[in-house]
């Protein structure tokens, strides 16, 4: 008798070797017709795959995540497929899975053009009404070698030769196409009801520049149209949003080939950047911390003592003078120890909380760098905390209350927590790294706060919890994290006078609340897609006269509010009001004084919104203290 346990624990049995598809069909129809694979003993199987001996079988269907991945590969041999169909002489190489869908790359003499994506993309879509069975099958190696060298598919050939001779070739065949694959795939082409081909690219065969350029077309797939019509509405979002675009249209900030990777704010994004920066230093007065100013050249040895330099040499920006070898740091550790360094410190002085705007190079591949999401150039929020064994969990829990506030002063009110626990190489020993993971683990129960364990995750020096963002189209941005470090203080000769007066080596706490602030920033214009709330907005108020006979008043007003510490300007044009408004409204200014004649004469303004509202007419005193009211919880 066959023993089948299911995922809730119950059995089913049977008299003989069963398929995962007639498992699904025991427990349900409904099920069956829905089965996509099955996870045989902890393993990924097709659904014709027999089961002979007891098991634990669940059966996958699209609401599991397995689910998805299978349909997304599936997707990618149904393209495949439909190439090969449409452009008999082009070559098949690799279609993996990835983030949101799945590409595949070919090789073609002829270039594929977006009306081609068109052609692909409606030849997938009659593959998928005909419903071809999706059919597995072995051969061996060599074998396997010559059948696709004789259809002229080189690439494949080239793959399979790079396997064992000893290992059987696993195929999947979909009516006339045949590819290298070990699965699993969903039972037949019917099953994939939602995708669609994204765009072009360029790749090179295995990844290696000295290999022939390949053509990469890349798709997105759900289990469900509804699924696919938010994705692309995601992306629309997205793009409307693009920090780049928005960068440009607000005048906030530029990148050019001179500077690869390096941002050249102009004066509204300085201001914005300023704003953020000044936030963070109140924040951080009010909790205790020092900020301290690093150099950016430090001297190669600091770098070989701290492990950095063997490390991480080739993402190091590096400069020599006089016979000695510099690096630009491209992190603030080893330079806040340097300054903990300085001076005796007793039991007494601990927590000491070390914090820095500390501007930092590393040298990121060109084609990695994108807008301010990924730079080579930036500034973080950086801060390290020395403390005892005894601090580390009161400190990370104070730690978390600040990331809170700070996201919520953001506007991000979604926040994804993940704690990853020791790696299987390591330093420092068993003793501290339970005491460390446990004070991570014990303040995020503390406070309620759900989190997802990520074992083998952790730095090689400490256990760290990471904190990311969740936008408002559902994108998410690891930015804050606080990591335990067992290592470089004693590296690099920190300690302090324990209380039964013993020298002991401090825990360093290596934390950040928005990590990068030119990155920061970059998720900030998205979120709110340039229209910053008051308090970060570059310009905070535009005043508008409506003829030159209240110019001067205008200005009057602009310089009131600029005394008063607002952020204001006069748009004195001889254009008409309507076009200033409309114009000041594009710059996302969040506040619109309009000054006539009648204004003038009661010494008032009439005020809009960004929104469209109309405030009515007021004096400067009320408008004043509005602003007042509105700016207060971030002053």
């Amino acid at each position: 008798m066959l023993n089948i346990t299911l995922p809730d624990g119950s059995q089913r049995q049977f008299d003989h070797p069963v398929t995962v598809a007639e498992i699904a069909a025991n427990i349900g129809a409904g099920l069956a017709k829905a089965a996509l694979a099955g996870k045989v003993n902890g393993r990924l199987v097709d659904t014709t795959t027999t089961v002979d001996t007891d098991a634990d079988v669940a059966i996958i269907t699209d609401k599991d995540p397995e689910g998805l991945e299978i349909i997304r590969h599936s997707c990618s041999h149904l393209m495949a497929q439909a190439v090969k169909q449409l452009y008999p002489d082009t070559q098949v190489t690799i279609g993996p899975v990835v983030d949101d869908g799945f590409y595949y790359d070919f090789a073609r003499e002829k270039r594929f053009t977006p009306e081609d994506l068109e052609k692909i993309q409606a030849k997938m879509e009659e593959l998928v009404e005909k419903d071809y069975p999706v059919t597995r099958s072995l051969m061996p190696r060599d074998e396997a070698v010559n059948f696709f060298r004789e259809m002229g598919e080189e690439y494949k050939a080239e793959i399979i030769a790079s396997i064992p001779s000893n290992e059987p070739i696993s195929l999947y065949q979909q009516g006339d196409f045949i590819d290298l694959c070990r699965g699993p795939h969903v039972p037949s082409t019917g099953k994939l009801k939602a995708f669609k081909l994204m765009k072009l690219a360029g790749a090179y065969w295995r990844g290696d520049s000295n290999n022939e350029m390949l053509q990469r077309v890349y798709g997105t797939a759900w289990a469900k149209k509804k699924e696919l019509d938010d994705y692309l509405h995601r992306l629309e979002e997205a793009e409307k949003r693009d920090h780049r675009k928005l960068g440009k249209q607000l005048n906030l900030f530029h990148i050019q080939e001179e500077a690869p990777g390096m941002i050249f704010w102009h004066d509204k994004g300085w201001t914005l950047y300023l704003a953020i920066q000044q936030y963070i230093r109140r924040i951080l007065r009010k909790n205790g911390y020092q900020e301290v100013h690093t150099p950016q050249i430090v001297d190669r040895s600091l770098w070989e003592r701290s492990g950095h330099w063997d490390k991480f040499r080739e993402g190091m920006f590096t400069t020599h003078s006089e016979n000695r070898d510099y690096a630009i740091k491209p992190m603030n550790c080893p330079c806040h120890i340097q300054i903990f360094n300085q001076g005796l410190k007793s039991y007494r002085d601990l927590p000491l909380r070390l914090a820095e705007f500390g501007s930092c190079h590393r040298n990121e591949p060109s084609g990695t760098l994108h807008g301010l999401m990924r730079i080579r150039n930036f500034v973080q929020d950086d801060a390290h905390i020395f403390c005892t064994d005894e601090q580390i969990q009161s400190e990370v829990s104070n730690f978390i209350d600040l990331v809170y506030k700070v996201y919520a002063d953001f506007g991000f009110k979604e926040i994804i927590i993940k704690l990853s626990t020791r790696p299987e190489k390591r330093v420092g020993s068993e003793t501290d790294w339970d005491k460390a993971e446990n004070a991570l683990a014990v303040a995020l129960q503390n406070k309620g706060l759900a989190f997802d364990l990520q074992p083998g995750e952790g730095a090689f020096y400490g256990p760290k919890i990471e904190f990311s963002l969740k936008d408002c189209i559902g994108r998410v941005w690891q930015c804050g994290t606080i990591q335990v470090d067992f290592s470089m203080p004693a590296r690099l000769s920190a300690e302090y006078v324990a209380a039964d007066g013993s020298r002991q080596v401090p825990v360093m706490l290596h934390r950040a609340i928005l990590g990068s602030f030119e990155r920061f920033i970059g998720i900030l214009i998205e979120e709110h897609a340039g229209i910053f709330p008051l308090w970060l907005a570059p310009v905070q108020v535009a005043v508008m006269n409506i003829t030159d006979q209240q110019a001067e008043y205008a200005r009057q007003i602009t310089e009131q509010l600029n005394q008063q510490g607002f952020r204001a300007i006069s748009d004195l044009r001889n254009e008409k009001i309507n076009l200033k408004i409309r114009e000041n409204t594009l710059n996302r200014v969040p506040y619109l004084v309009v000054v006539g004649n009648r204004e003038m004469e009661n010494q008032q303004i009439a005020l809009r919104t960004l929104k469209g509202e109309d405030k009515g007419t007021m004096s400067l005193e009320a408008f004043i203290q509005s602003l007042n009211t509105e700016l207060a919880p971030y002053q």
